[in-house]
């Protein structure tokens, strides 16, 4: 009876040994994962709603910029819960998708000639956003996982947002 209390004991010290290593991902748990989700749906709604106001070409502005926040705080918040070279990789992929998608917008209050070059030269940054985010990746595979490494999230660091170019978020945008 003593060897097998002893053994259960063992087992069981392993066991939670074992949990605590597998929730030890780098990462957030599921719990905290989800409740960012929320959060960040949340504030998504309140972004969308200051919109409301607006008119014209700065609303459809207002709610691209609303949803490029939208999906690459969904991607940060992924990262931070299964971080390596691929999470790292759509975190770069959605800053370059969101900033596309408001440039497009943005190249809507252009007439003629004017918005052709603003389209092409959006299309080509995004272009060049998505190969570097490939390369990244392609990068991070040879050099072994970007997220243990660093190298993931030094190079998401530099890469420009649209929050960047609007420190206000969507509330601060103006109808003309």
């Amino acid at each position: 009876m003593h060897k097998h209390l002893i053994a259960l004991a063992a087992t069981i010290c392993f066991g939670a040994t074992g949990v605590a290593f597998a929730a030890d991902n780098g990462g957030i748990d599921k719990n905290a994962h989800k409740a960012a989700n929320e959060k960040i749906e949340a504030q998504y709604k309140a972004d969308k709603k200051a919109c409301d106001d607006m008119k014209g070409n700065a609303k459809d502005v207002c709610k691209a910029e609303a949803k490029g926040k939208e999906k690459v705080a969904k991607a940060e918040n992924d990262a931070q819960y299964k971080p390596g070279a691929k999470a790292d990789a759509k975190v770069t992929t959605a800053k370059a998708d969101a900033d596309y998608d408001v440039a497009k917008e943005k190249c809507e209050d252009q007439k003629g000639k004017a918005k052709d070059a603003c389209k092409k030269e959006a299309k080509a940054a995004h272009e060049s956003a998505k190969a570097q985010a490939k390369s990244e990746k392609t990068a991070s595979k040879a050099n072994g996982s970007g997220a243990a490494n660093g190298a993931g999230a030094a190079s998401v660091a530099g890469t420009p947002t649209t929050a960047g170019r609007n420190p206000g978020g969507p509330a601060a945008t103006t109808g003309k």
